[in-house]
């Protein structure tokens, strides 16, 4: 008999998420996947072609049976619109439990971005069933929100902790993308060790691809190409690569930034660019489906991400990062924590503190003096250390055996 499992989050296909190809991978083990989301409008905040705040209630896609809640759309991605699209879909993701409740899961599986109260769908049918609740932590709460907005009312900031922290204790098994942020998530549910585990946001496995792009390759070949790709937005510092970009021109190199990807905080990155002058060399792509990104690391030289500096993040490994090093190109980064760790642990790239401008110069200055095969043996650092750490099946086998496997240790 097959095991069935309830997944909950509010982004879902054809929203660009990693939870689209686990959810691919769980149905290639023969689980079956009833996926409860919302409607697709991230990041530009505008509905996808052919949905709406009521059409498509009930889709399968790969086999996977989609059952989709009403959600206010993110719209021009302003904070009372990105408020408005946090609360309404987990208060309209009630009103699906009952319809949820005729079926029979073995297990609830909440993905849980931002905000955490998205989840609370998943608790709810989990507790009526007497099913486990595992929750994957992609974005700690309140942490992840102090990164993108700075509430300073010490209530305002008591509350959100106690309610955040009251949805991780709710679930009996939670996977943080690191060990320090399995670490945090002990420390404030005071869950057993057999109940948490380690399980970074790996990639799917396209990413492991370069592929030749004819058109591309005209525009950027020959060139010394950074790029960037995913999701622009506070947390990501793009001031910082301008800055970057302002030093190295004012040094004479000559560098392509070429930008894949869309996001809240767009329109002020192209502004801060054209404002320093630098239009004629930061190629904003915009949002680009993830069978395209491997045409863009074929034409890369290195691929560049910074964060803000904040503790949460420390802890974090991005998802861009895991991309990033699948590739086998060289990575530059501007962050702390375990991902800058990782990187020049590995002799993959070059990692700077978040917010160092002149040390991230310095890191591509170094990038760009040398030969392409000494790039190229960087890269390929990276690409192993992918396949020993970060592989998609390796890592997809942990997680079904952590939600499924009652006698589960990790190693």
């Amino acid at each position: 008999m097959s095991k069935r499992i309830l997944v909950v989050c509010q982004h879902f296909w054809p929203e660009s998420f990693r939870i689209n190809d686990l959810c691919d991978g769980f149905v290639e083990n023969s689980i079956e996947v009833d996926v409860l989301c919302g409607e697709p409008n991230y990041p530009k905040g505008k509905w996808f072609e052919g949905y709406g705040p009521f059409s498509k209630r009930h889709e399968e896609h790969n086999g996977i049976q989609i059952h989709r809640t009403f959600e206010i759309k993110r719209g021009k991605n302003t904070n009372l619109r990105i408020f408005l699209n946090y609360m309404t879909f987990p208060v309209a993701s009630i009103f699906h439990v009952p319809a949820l409740l005729k079926k029979e899961y073995d297990k609830i599986f909440i993905y849980s971005l931002s905000p955490v109260y998205m989840g609370i769908a998943g608790i709810m049918v989990g507790k009526i069933q007497k099913k486990e609740i595992i929750t994957y932590v992609m974005d700690l709460w309140p942490e992840n929100l102090y990164s993108v907005l700075d509430f300073k009312n010490p209530v305002v900031r008591r509350l959100l902790m106690a309610s955040s922290t009251w949805f991780y204790k709710k679930s009996d098994k939670l996977i943080g993308l690191s060990q320090k942020a399995v670490e945090i998530l002990k420390s404030r549910t005071g869950k057993p060790d057999n109940a948490l585990c380690c399980i970074p946001q790996c990639c799917e496995k396209i990413y492991e691809e370069n592929i030749f792009d004819e058109e591309l390759v005209k525009r950027f070949g020959g060139k010394f190409n950074l790029v960037y790709a995913g999701n622009i937005s506070p947390a990501q510092n793009f001031s910082l690569m301008a800055d970057a970009a302002q030093k190295l021109r004012e040094l004479g190199y000559d560098i392509n930034w070429i930008i894949v990807g869309d996001g809240m905080s767009r329109q002020d990155a192209e502004k801060e660019v054209n404002e320093k002058g630098l239009g004629d060399c930061f190629y904003f792509e915009g949002f680009k489906p993830v069978e395209d990104i491997p045409k863009y690391t074929y034409i890369a030289s290195g691929l560049v991400a910074c964060l803000v500096q904040s503790s949460l993040l420390d802890c974090t490994i991005p998802a861009k990062v895991m991309s990033y090093i699948a590739s086998g190109k060289p990575v530059i980064l501007a962050m702390n924590g375990e991902a800058q760790s990782i990187v020049n642990d590995n002799k993959c790239g070059f990692a700077a503190d978040s917010g160092d401008v002149n040390a991230l110069v310095d890191n591509i200055i170094r990038l760009y003096s040398m030969t392409a095969e000494e790039r190229e043996a960087m890269g390929r650092n990276g690409k192993e250390l992918h396949y020993k750490r970060f592989e998609r099946n390796v890592n997809l086998k942990k997680l079904i055996d952590f939600i499924f496997d009652e006698t589960y240790h990790q190693e």
